[in-house]
């Protein structure tokens, strides 16, 4: 059980933040005695205890926790964007021939992007210096900047997810479904990746 990262996944609401905190403090209570949400100066959450990150895009949240750590999601949904410029900017040379070879391309970037967001928090910096710049696994696996730390994208309808945590965690997959704040119907999604 400690080499587990537990990732959960649940529908955004109206008050995407406070379902998003609402969420983790339900997924830390299944892994420790009443859990307490912090926010650091960066207003990174922390729970004692735990590794945790969180993610929330327009109609979707995923957060996910750990015994140990680090760990760093990232969900982006998957609708027609401009991305070109932006894979042009950040992404190096063999990024953008990796994913100009993808048969979906946004798909490609997403993930890409994702896992630069993922390991920018597992390593509790955001993208901030060369976050974007720090090249990833080419659809998933070992960063080589960031020894030890492994980049797992699981599949979910509409969305792409990125999961950063260290060599040799399972990470596992829980949906909650027609989640709002202080209401929830959680259900069992059985994907599980080894990262």
């Amino acid at each position: 059980m400690g080499s587990s990262v537990y990732v959960w996944l649940a529908a955004a609401g109206v008050e995407r933040g406070a379902a998003a905190h609402d969420l983790l403090l339900e997924l830390a209570g299944t892994l420790v005695d009443r859990p307490m949400l912090v926010h650091d100066e960066a207003g990174r959450p922390h729970i004692p205890g735990l590794a945790v990150s969180i993610s929330y895009t327009q109609h979707l949240i995923a957060v996910a926790a750990a015994y140990s750590g680090p760990v760093g999601v990232d969900l982006e949904e998957v609708r027609a964007r401009d991305f070109e410029a932006l894979a042009g900017r950040w992404f190096a040379p063999r990024e953008l021939e990796w994913m100009r070879r993808q048969g979906d391309e946004l798909v490609a970037f997403l993930q890409l992007w994702t896992g630069k967001e993922a390991v920018g928090k597992a390593l509790g910096q955001g993208l901030r210096g060369s976050g974007l710049r720090r090249e990833m696994p080419l659809g998933g696996g070992a960063v080589k900047s960031a020894p030890g730390l492994v980049v797992t994208h699981l599949p979910w309808p509409g969305a792409v997810l990125a999961v950063a945590a260290p060599a040799g965690h399972a990470v596992l997959t829980r949906a909650a479904r027609d989640v709002e704040v202080g209401r929830r119907s959680p259900t069992l999604d059985p994907p599980c990746a080894r990262g």
